[in-house]
């Protein structure tokens, strides 16, 4: 292989493929390779026959469970803020035209022991029966300076500079009580712990007007899409991208060693003995792990049932967030649920994960408060895996690695991750100001 590529990206994860496919309409010189036969890595998505290969250790699931080819089970489920800045860069690469999205039904928070529809607007919250009925009006008065906040609009202010007042002093002046903050900072703006409570305002303010916009987006029950035979489609989607625009894909390429030089900095690539030369090299955790430390680790169930979790108002799809204080722990817990209504299961069947972040050892035990809220369950995977960040100076080594995968179940830490990867590469801000209408997603 005597050409050099501008960027090598290793591993076909959805992060990985969303980067290719943002260089190649950028015309970069891509390759793209993966260990693996298929496309996905650590996200791929598994038919019935391989998800008991992994977790059973046989390829014999019980005949009732119905056709395993019907089965798209992803291993990182997380849907999508219909406003969020993956369904912009998927209209601003135009993979959209590869891909059908479906709305999620529901959107909930658990709050003392109970499922509530998280309330996203003033007359949502004068709806909410989270609350008390003074509670009720105060909520709605801050939904309506949050939905009237203008950035570059002082007026709309009230006197605060949200750049330097605290979400905490912010939502005082409100009066807005313990429960109420609960649900706001991580059900709407889906903070993943109270530390936003002392970051200036505007961060919250801003991710409860894209909730909040993105629900209205559909007029469905949650702001979420998500697409139909499950995220499995989207790194292949990105893939046909590269292709349109000149990059080169090879799965099944064992070793994939990232060769340096004397002076550290990565410049090729080796497989079956043949070297490809690049300038810089973007992957995966797994493909340097010398160059990543391990900082946290994800417990999840998987479990397969025939309906839909109870008190969703029967959603067929339906995203759950159980808030840290609710459970007296130092992380949320999320519920994702998905149905043959989005082609990722048989008809009359339903899949759902409950993930957080490790605190133990024992998932089973730690899941517990997220799994006793799906009622019978007809089949159940536990699982853990560790997650890494990178360790290492790109600047002087040309190695772009992305982080493992969080708990949540929605992609925006996904791409925040994204984002900032694409700049570190680049040197660019990617300018998602896209028109949204050109995404859509079929209704019930």
């Amino acid at each position: 292989m005597d050409e050099e590529y501008d960027v090598i990206v290793l591993g076909t994860g959805l992060k990985e493929c969303i980067l290719s496919g943002l260089l190649s309409v950028d015309r970069l010189k891509v390759l793209h390779m993966d260990r693996n036969d298929y496309y996905g890595g650590e996200s791929t998505s598994l038919n019935l026959i391989q998800l008991w290969k992994r977790f059973r250790g046989n390829d014999k699931p019980p005949e009732t469970l119905g056709s395993s080819k019907e089965y798209n089970v992803d291993m990182v489920p997380k849907f999508m803020m219909a406003n969020g800045a993956l369904v912009r860069a998927l209209i601003h690469t135009d993979v959209t035209k590869y891909l059908s999205f479906k709305a999620v039904d529901g959107s909930f928070v658990y709050n003392k022991g109970k499922i509530y529809k998280v309330p996203a607007t003033d007359v949502e919250a004068l709806k909410s029966p989270l609350m008390g009925l003074f509670e009720k009006r105060r909520a709605r008065k801050f939904f309506v300076y949050v939905q009237d906040y203008e950035e570059n609009n002082p007026t709309t202010h009230d006197g605060l500079d949200l750049k330097t007042v605290t979400t905490k002093e912010l939502i005082e002046k409100f009066g807005l009580d313990e429960n109420t903050v609960d649900f706001i900072g991580h059900a709407l703006a889906l903070h993943r712990d109270d530390d936003y409570q002392n970051q200036p305002a505007l961060d919250t303010v801003k991710r409860m007007k894209l909730y909040a916009e993105s629900l209205a987006r559909f007029q469905g029950g949650s702001p979420y899409i998500y697409p139909l035979y499950g995220l499995g489609e989207l790194p292949q989607a990105f893939a046909r991208l590269s292709a349109v625009y000149g990059g080169t894909y090879m799965l099944n390429k064992p070793e994939c060693k990232v060769e340096f030089d004397g002076s550290g900095k990565a410049f090729g690539v080796t497989s079956e003995g043949e070297t490809a030369k690049c300038k810089k090299v973007v992957c995966d955790p797994s493909y340097l792990p010398n160059k990543v430390k391990k900082v946290g680790k994800v417990a999840r169930a998987i479990c397969i049932m025939n309906h839909p979790i109870p008190n969703t108002n029967d959603s067929h799809s339906v995203q759950v967030i159980l808030p840290q204080k609710q459970l007296e722990r130092k992380s949320d817990m999320y519920l994702f649920c998905c149905s043959y209504s989005h082609n990722i299961a048989p008809k009359g069947k339903y899949i759902a994960f409950v993930s957080t972040e490790a605190e133990t050892d024992n998932p089973e035990t730690e899941l517990k408060p997220g799994i006793d809220l799906l009622g019978p369950v007809e089949e159940t995977f536990f699982d853990t895996y560790d997650r890494y960040e990178p360790a290492n100076d790109s600047g002087s080594d040309h190695c772009f690695i992305s982080t493992s995968y969080d708990a949540t179940t929605h992609f925006e830490s996904t791409m925040h991750d994204v984002l900032k990867m694409y700049t570190e590469i680049t040197g660019k801000v990617l300018d998602l100001s896209v028109d949204l209408s050109a995404a859509s997603a079929a209704e019930e």
